[in-house]
């Protein structure tokens, strides 16, 4: 179908002319949702829960745990009862594994099928955005296509954007990747038992998950569990062990998860404030202007990691600083010290924008200042509300793994990257080098993904800017 050219019509009135593409992607979309919407409730449910049992005056668990537990029972078709590999083998085959695979083979079908649908999510996203173009808008091109086109191109951008996804995936489907329950496996080892088969006794045996753990410590030389590995009870650990005897993967699924909700909180205030306060000076100037250039001044003269430091010990007692185990108290010390940066980033493009005919125009009209500013300031500087928030979450992330390798922020047992570091420093050397060394090349990746996704977006809005002009994005070194 062509273009609708009636620009005066409304998109509603659009998707009533031509209802169809819009139906069938609601369908799909509809679809796919419905097949993890449990997983999706049940973290809500949790979140909820955490946030209600932390509170200074509560009476056991109530409504919210009671939600938690029935979220926890949805069925989801890439949950870990669809797709099992904790089973153990019986002297002639698995038992407890999907279609009797061995463990290794069942967690990576589980793996692959997680990916395969967020791909599928992704994709189908694309797809929605495409048929919006070609039934739905009425301009035959936009600005926008230039800066969806050059990001395309942008290989450098397009590596960060892989990385990123990867990522989030990991974190939102940190229960399902797992090769074990952060339950069962971190938190409360000891009540839980497994099955395993002794080949001296030629019997199946049960063992308590904590007794095995300690049985499957990395320690060295003496006592090593590896990466891509099983252990003597038949547990499969594609990142080997910690020194507590706990899988390293399902470690840093958890932990991806707490830097996740963590970074994009810290960054989603910050860029609040900051996009706030920008707007309010760029249009007001002068006394305004001035006040804000003195309170950002004064944010930024604080010693960001003493304040951390100070704050995450002095509240680590309070009911806020249990809020999602101290999670939440990070987001807002990061939130409070960082906004400062982002406003002076987005101040200039703001100021720019105040000067614009349009916005005179408006105001000549006689139209409010929150108006002005939502409407006609607030749509260009969204490109570098991108670009910075980005560069930052990548920043967030790799100083909560500092604190957590401090033995600050989270608090313990919560897994989180910078304490499998801090775990495995003393067998760097050793057989046991993957406790520390793959949680730091994942810290690694992910703050230069986060970069690298900055780097495109930036080239993308801005073709004159100095990667973009000097061959880096075309060559993959756009940072």
């Amino acid at each position: 179908m062509s273009v609708p050219t009636d620009t005066g019509t409304t998109l509603r009135d659009r998707v009533r002319d031509d209802p169809r593409p819009a139906l069938v992607w609601i369908a799909g979309a509809a679809f796919l949702l419905a097949l993890e919407a449990g997983a999706a409730f049940h973290f809500a449910a949790t979140l909820l829960a955490d946030a209600v049992a932390a509170l200074p005056v509560t009476a056991g668990p109530g409504f919210a745990g009671t939600l938690s537990e029935h979220a926890a029972g949805i069925p989801t078709l890439l949950s870990r009862d669809v797709v099992p590999n904790g089973g153990y083998w019986n002297g002639s085959g698995y038992v407890g594994t999907f279609l009797g695979l061995s463990p290794v083979m069942s967690w990576l079908l589980r793996v692959a099928l997680v990916y395969l649908y967020s791909f599928a999510l992704l994709g189908w996203a694309w797809v929605g955005y495409v048929w919006f173009r070609r039934h739905y808008r009425v301009a035959d091109w936009t600005p926008r296509d230039d800066v969806v086109n050059r990001l395309r191109g942008h290989k450098w951008g397009i590596f960060g954007l892989v990385v990123v996804f990867m990522f989030v995936v990991l974190a939102a489907f940190a229960p399902a990747l797992g090769p074990s329950t952060v339950q069962q496996n971190l938190q409360n080892p000891y009540d839980h038992t497994i099955q395993y088969w002794n080949a001296e006794t030629d019997s199946v045996e049960e063992v308590n998950v904590g007794v095995a753990n300690s049985n499957a410590r990395s320690v060295g030389t003496d006592n090593n569990v590896g990466v891509w590995s099983y252990d003597d009870y038949g547990r499969f650990h594609p990142f080997g062990t910690l020194p507590s005897g706990k899988d390293l993967f399902t470690f840093l699924a958890a932990g991806a998860r707490i830097s996740l909700v963590i970074g994009v909180l810290s960054v989603g205030l910050s860029a609040l404030f900051a996009t706030t306060f920008a707007l309010l000076s760029a249009y007001y100037k002068d006394k305004v202007d001035l006040s804000l250039v003195l309170v950002s001044d004064s944010v930024s003269a604080l010693p960001q990691l003493l304040l951390l430091i100070m704050l995450t010990v002095v509240l680590a007692d309070t009911w806020i600083g249990n809020l999602y185990s101290g999670a939440f108290v990070l987001a807002l010390i990061f939130a409070g010290t960082t906004w400062p940066y982002m406003w002076r980033s987005l101040r200039g493009p703001a100021l720019q924008v105040s000067e614009a005919e349009w916005v005179d125009a408006a105001k000549s009209f006689g139209q409010t200042p929150g108006r002005i500013m939502r409407k006609h300031m607030f749509p260009y500087i969204v490109g570098y509300l991108l670009i910075y928030g980005s560069m930052t979450l990548g920043g967030a992330i790799i100083s909560i793994a500092g604190l957590s390798f401090l033995g600050l922020g989270v608090n313990p047992p919560t897994p989180e990257w910078g304490r499998a570091v801090n775990a495995g420093q003393a067998y760097v050397g050793g057989p046991s080098w993957h406790i520390s060394l793959i949680p730091g090349v994942l810290i690694t990746l992910v703050v230069t993904g986060f970069n690298a996704l900055g780097d495109g977006i930036r080239d993308a809005i801005d073709p004159e800017s100095d990667s973009a002009t000097d061959g880096a994005a075309g060559r993959g070194g756009g940072a």
